[in-house]
């Protein structure tokens, strides 16, 4: 009997059929497990494998997942993983594909978590609008958390070394168990009330999800929102996501992380202070500059507007030679008509007609003399004078005859 004819599948292609069928049977399964041999690779991707007492299976959980899992599994941890059931071709291996990894027994502390979180979004404890500007130069900075806590510590020598000038208020309280709730939310209207700080830090270390889970508190929560001072939170590492950490004004992703960005550094201030100063300086440059040009326009119109000195000396000059040269003139003048008026009245000096020859016949009257200058006026009773051009005489007539003319 002839055996029937069918298609021969290569190894790759069947695989990838049973890969089709497990990813079209099975949808997204929660497994519960011990890691063993896990291996975290360059790449940022996780492998390892889920045993129990009756099986194991491989896992991977690739970088862009694994990123939200808030610690770093170790070979032995109980677990618990959401994923999708497939097949590794090249290997022929069957294998999860995680998309989810929580500790074992922390899905009911994971769904509250969830199930608060979605809550306070709702209600817009989490909107960037609402939250507040952390001040770059605090006066002072409040810190919240244990005193016995590695973490203050940790932000205490992160502040002196980044900002010894900025004092710094510690209020303490739990920041661990059921009252450490309570507690935070005491020191944050004792901080409040006393109004001395210009930011609180609420910091604590790293845990597990029950060790962290005071900071997922409702009530811890609204106090935050309600805070009239800003907060930091920093809570755990940097893979830790707490309800207080999308309530608060600022997250970082450590305690000491939340002192950096509290805090400016020494250095940076100086160099900030240095910088003001240069820009100060050149401002004062500037202004000095651009008044010296104004002063500088200014003189420049007041040469205008005045004369100038040496302009004026030689205006004074010119005036002096023109007033010299006119009173010269006006000398020359006065002189020659002096000498013209001197000229006429010498012509008209009585004495001058005397040495020509000729005598003035003076009558006395009234004690005064008068020239005779009509015959009749002569008389031989009167003494008469008669002046001569070398002198005088006084005479008598004894006989007076008029003559007709």
């Amino acid at each position: 009997m002839l055996e029937i004819s069918r298609e021969i599948l290569s190894v790759g292609d069947l695989n990838r059929a049973i890969a089709a069928s497990l990813e079209e049977r099975f949808d997204t399964v929660w497994v519960s497990g011990e890691i063993s041999n896990f291996k975290a690779y360059d790449s940022g991707h996780w492998y390892f494998s889920l045993k129990d007492e009756e099986g194991q299976i491989r896992c991977v959980m690739f970088r862009g997942r694994n990123g939200q899992v808030g610690f770093m599994p170790q070979s032995g941890d109980l677990v618990e993983v959401s994923a999708s059931l497939g097949l590794y071709v090249p290997r022929g291996d069957i294998q999860l594909t995680i998309q989810t990894l929580r500790r074992a027994g922390m899905g009911g502390l994971y769904e509250a978590f969830l199930k608060l979180k979605a809550k306070l979004a709702k209600e817009g404890l989490f909107d960037e609008e609402r939250k507040r500007e952390i001040p770059s130069h605090p006066r002072s900075i409040g810190i919240i958390t244990s005193p016995q806590a590695a973490a203050l510590k940790d932000v205490l020598s992160t502040l002196a070394r980044r900002a010894p000038h900025i004092p710094i208020v510690i209020y303490p309280t739990l920041v661990q168990g059921p009252d450490a709730p309570s507690g935070m939310i005491a020191a944050l209207k004792a901080a409040a009330k006393e109004n001395v700080v210009d930011v609180i830090l609420l910091v604590r270390g790293g845990g597990s999800i029950e060790d962290l889970w005071a900071f997922n508190d409702e009530q811890l929560a609204y106090a935050i929102a309600q805070s009239p001072i800003p907060v930091v939170s920093g809570v755990g590492h940097e893979t830790d996501f707490t309800i207080a950490d999308f309530v608060a004004d600022l997250r970082a992703p450590t305690p000491t992380g939340a002192a950096e960005l509290a805090a400016p550094r020494k250095d940076q201030m100086l160099q900030e202070l240095e910088a003001i100063k240069q820009a100060l300086l050149q401002r004062v440059i500037q202004r000095v500059e651009r008044e010296a040009q104004t002063l500088d326009q200014l003189a420049l119109r007041l040469s205008h507007a005045l004369p100038n000195p040496h302009r004026m000396r030689e205006q004074i000059t010119s005036w002096q030679q023109r007033l010299n040269q006119a009173w010269s003139v006006r000398m020359e003048n006065w002189k020659r008509n002096q000498s013209h008026h001197q000229l006429q009245l010498e012509m008209l000096n009585p004495q001058r007609t005397l040495e020509r020859g000729y005598a003035v016949i003076l009558s006395k009257q009234e004690d005064q003399l008068h020239a005779v200058r009509k015959p009749n006026e002569l008389n031989t009773e009167n003494v008469f004078q008669v002046r001569l051009a070398e002198g005088q005489a006084e005479v008598q007539f004894s006989e007076v005859e008029q003559q007709r003319q």
